[in-house]
């Protein structure tokens, strides 16, 4: 089987996170500056099998897209271009930053590492995409 790619998208930095070639356990892969993440994930797939990619959709607690949907949705038509044989799920990210930053707080001991932003990002693209799998692959 081919992995499955979440993108927590941002305008500075876009966490990472990819499952195992089984489809079984979502983990955080890396923290990408925006603007190389098209290279990086035109390396990715090159490297390895990617089925999907499940993006982060930014919206407000009203359901109303956030500030920043125009640019996301903008990033999943390059992604559509670029891998025109790949599915883009939209999966809403509204608490996922937060359920991050509860989860670094309580699991990494090093204060200077709770304050890494990239680590946030990495970890919100490993709840974006545990919670498709939860969703999705295993119900």
């Amino acid at each position: 089987m081919a992995r499955i790619m979440a993108i927590d998208y941002g305008t500075k930095r876009t966490g990472i996170a990819v499952t195992d070639p089984l489809q079984i356990i979502a983990s955080g892969l890396d923290t990408v500056p925006t603007a190389e993440l098209m290279n990086f994930l035109r390396q990715y797939c090159q490297e390895e099998d990617v089925e999907a990619f499940v993006v982060g959709e930014p919206k407000n607690l009203d359901d109303t897209p956030a500030q920043i949907h125009h640019l996301v949705m903008a990033f999943v038509a390059q992604i559509e271009n670029l891998f025109p044989d790949k599915r883009v799920i939209l999966r809403d990210e509204r608490f996922t930053s937060k359920d991050a930053t509860r989860s670094i707080r309580q699991s990494v001991p090093s204060r200077k590492k709770r304050r890494d932003k990239g680590l946030v990002d990495k970890v919100s693209a490993v709840i974006i995409l545990q919670e498709y799998l939860e969703k999705y692959k295993y119900s």
